[in-house]
């Protein structure tokens, strides 16, 4: 059995980011929830506040033998907008904001050199923190697989599900077999 690793992304709504991470192959589980802010254990109301200073994320387990932490941050880059500060469309606030969470050395290295490569495909537009994980809280229960149980609700279907589709187009090589 191979050993497996955690990376915990921010990038908008974690709705979305979850939708797409349940898809790809080598990902073994995904968790939304809030991290990187000051207060302990918070809710899903107090985030929305933006007075936590909590990121909306998911916390991806993945085995690094199916796919690498590079991959996973590729599709990260290829889902949201890196270059808006504390906003991902019409969702607006610090809690979503742009944030790559490692959790080792190794992946801060890794994380740092995508993201020099995206700022260099993005003329240094990048906004994306990039912070050892801390203060992380799994959210409450109706959060976690959302996209699955509720695809045809108003923000699933015109916010999530696109990002899923350009997901599914842009990376079939890294999609779960169906």
């Amino acid at each position: 059995m191979s050993k497996t690793e955690t990376i915990t992304l921010a990038g908008g709504c974690f709705w979305c980011l979850e939708a797409v991470y349940e898809q790809v192959r080598g990902v073994v589980a995904v968790e939304s929830g809030y991290s990187n802010g000051q207060v302990l254990n918070p809710s899903y109301e107090q985030v929305c506040g933006g007075e936590t200073g909590h990121a909306e994320v998911v916390k991806i387990e993945f085995d690094p033998a199916v796919v690498s932490l590079r991959e996973l941050l590729e599709v990260f880059f290829s889902i949201h907008d890196p270059t808006t500060r504390n906003r991902q469309g019409n969702d607006v606030g610090p809690q979503y904001r742009s944030g790559i969470y490692t959790h080792d050395e190794a992946q801060a290295a890794v994380a740092r050199e995508v993201l020099a490569e995206v700022n260099a495909a993005t003329g240094n537009r990048a906004v994306t923190e990039l912070e050892p994980v801390a203060n992380y809280w799994r959210a409450e229960a109706y959060h976690q697989h959302y996209f699955v149980q509720h695809p045809g609700q108003g923000y699933c279907a015109f916010v999530v599900a696109p990002k899923v589709e350009k997901f599914r187009h842009s990376f079939t090589r890294l999609m779960k077999p169906a």
